[in-house]
C-alpha cells in the first residue's frame, strides 16, 4: 500500500476494508506535520509511517482523532508526537481502557466484529490510551503556511465527532461523521445529518475526505447525503 497525494502538502494512506482500517491523512506544514486519526492497531501505524518514510516525509508532530471508535484510536499508543482529541473522546477511551482488561469483553469484540477479530488475531495485544491534548469546542494549529482548524461537530455517527478543516487547501476531513450510529442499531438521526449537511454547505471547501472511501468533491458528497 502506497501513500497517495492530493497535492504537495496533503497526503493520505488509503482505507483497508478487510480489517476496517480507515484512511489516515497527513498534512505537511512548514513547521509542523499533522496526521488525522491513529489507526486501528500498532501494525496499522507502522505501515503508515513506512509509507511516509518512502516519500521522505517525517513522522507527524501531532495526530488528531476524529472520534473514539476502535479503528481510529487503537493505534494511539504507537504514534509519534502528541495526540489531540475531544473531551468526550478521552472519556469514551477511558471507559474502554477499563473494559478491555475483561477477557470476556475482549472475546465479545473479536466475535462481534469480524474486522476486529482479523486485526487482533493470534492473541495480539490490544492497547488503549487517551489523548495527550484534549479540547471542548475548537482548536487551531498553525503548521507553517498551513492551518488546521479542529472543531467538534454534530453528527449522526458519534457524539464526539471532530472535523478538521484546512482553509489554505479548501479540504474538509470528516472521519465517519456522515455514517449512521453503529452503537445504536445503525440508527441514522436525520436531524443531526441535516445539521452536518448545513455545516458542509457553509464550509468553503473543494474536497471532503471521509475515512472509508476515496476523496470526494463537496458537490458529490452533498448530492449523496441529500439522497439518504
Amino acid at each position: 500500500m502506497e501513500l497517495r497525494k492530493i497535492n504537495d502538502r496533503v497526503f493520505y494512506y488509503p482505507h483497508q476494508p478487510e480489517t476496517d482500517r480507515p484512511m489516515l491523512a497527513y498534512i505537511k506544514g512548514d513547521k509542523f506535520s499533522l496526521a488525522i486519526d491513529a489507526g486501528n492497531s500498532a501494525y496499522h501505524v507502522d505501515e503508515f509511517y513506512k509509507a511516509l518514510e518512502a516519500q521522505k516525509l517525517k513522522k507527524p508532530d501531532f495526530t488528531v482523532i476524529t472520534h473514539w471508535h476502535w479503528d481510529h484510536t487503537f493505534g494511539m499508543h504507537r504514534i509519534s508526537g502528541l495526540s489531540i482529541a475531544h473531551n468526550k473522546t478521552n472519556e469514551f477511551l477511558g471507559k474502554e481502557k477499563t473494559k478491555i482488561f475483561d477477557k470476556a469483553y475482549l472475546d465479545f469484540l473479536k466475535n462481534d466484529d469480524k474486522c476486529f477479530g482479523k486485526e487482533y488475531k493470534n492473541n495480539k495485544k490490544v492497547v488503549i490510551v487517551q489523548a495527550d491534548i484534549r479540547f471542548q469546542e475548537s482548536l487551531s494549529l498553525n503548521l507553517g503556511r498551513m492551518t488546521a482548524k479542529i472543531f467538534h461537530a454534530e453528527s449522526p455517527h458519534s457524539d464526539d465527532t471532530v472535523l478538521i478543516y484546512i482553509p489554505e487547501e479548501k479540504i474538509l476531513f470528516l472521519g465517519d461523521a456522515t455514517s449512521e450510529d453503529f452503537f445504536n442499531d445503525g440508527f441514522m438521526d436525520k436531524e443531526k445529518l441535516r445539521a452536518l449537511i448545513n455545516l458542509i454547505e457553509k464550509t468553503d471547501c473543494k474536497f471532503c475526505i471521509l475515512s472509508h472511501t476515496e476523496p470526494l468533491t463537496k458537490t458529490d458528497l452533498l448530492y449523496y447525503l441529500k439522497s439518504i
